[in-house]
């Protein structure tokens, strides 16, 4: 499994497993049959519950095929609406353990959901055949719709523990020192807590140490180092932010 390294918005680079051409068939596959079980759903509660048929009796082409756009225009928005409620995700790479991402560690917006959306219907051309080339010749696993809004769909089934998310065990009667960390959001503090992690890994104190300047730098902090060194002060940060926001074990 190929991996792609983005770039976060901290400028520090992390990781991800893109996902496979296999895996984004299969989440295809079942958002298709949800589309699918939709579409007979409401054409039989049309014509056969609700017995609406003879409104199409008389109609001119155009109108009817009007009509059937407007029963079944939901399936047509479906992963745009979907992906931007559920922040990269449908049900399909929601089942999948799949996500759509911006490549510079951004969160997609609405606009690249709407890109990747309108070349769809390119790279679903000649039974998909377009957008499965493109993601096996590109370097990311990327359709056409992926490069044109700078977007990947990265894996999410990497073995997670608790050193690996924001999750950060803190006593009951912790004390929290800034308050101020609630101005970071979920990101940040993985971001955060993923680097400081990898730094005290290899005893990188030039990481720790620009990561802790950048973290008093964006909560506006001043801190004295004969109190509080780079790393306690980055330990405080995470354990701060957990107590804050409830995320505790």
């Amino acid at each position: 499994m190929s991996q792609i390294a983005i770039n976060t918005s901290q400028n520090v680079n992390i990781n991800f497993n893109t996902a496979s051409v296999g895996e984004r068939m299969l989440a295809f596959t079942i958002d298709l049959l949800i589309k699918v079980a939709y579409s007979v759903t409401i054409l039989y509660l049309f014509f056969n519950l609700f017995d609406l048929g003879y409104i199409l009796n008389g109609l001119d082409q155009w109108s009817v095929g009007a009509i059937y756009i407007m029963l079944l225009f939901p399936t047509f928005i479906y992963p745009l609406v979907l992906e931007s409620l559920m922040e990269g995700q449908t049900p399909g790479k929601k089942a999948m353990k799949i996500r759509v991402v911006k490549i510079d560690g951004y969160q997609a917006s609405f606009g690249d959901y709407l890109i990747r959306w309108v070349f769809r219907l390119i790279d679903t051309s000649f039974a998909g055949v377009i957008g499965l080339i493109a993601m096996i010749v590109s370097k990311n696993n990327q359709r056409l719709g992926d490069m044109a809004s700078g977007t990947a769909v990265i894996s999410l089934k990497n073995n997670i523990n608790i050193s690996h998310t924001i999750l950060e065990n803190i006593h009951v009667d912790y004390v929290p020192s800034f308050p101020q960390v609630i101005a970071l959001s979920d990101n940040d503090m993985r971001i955060i807590k993923d680097n400081y992690t990898k730094a005290l890994r290899v005893d990188d104190r030039q990481i720790i140490n620009k990561l802790s300047e950048k973290i008093k730098g964006i909560l506006k902090l001043e801190i004295d180092p004969t109190k509080l060194t780079e790393r306690q002060f980055i330990s405080i940060v995470i354990k701060d932010y957990n107590y804050y926001t409830g995320k505790d074990n």
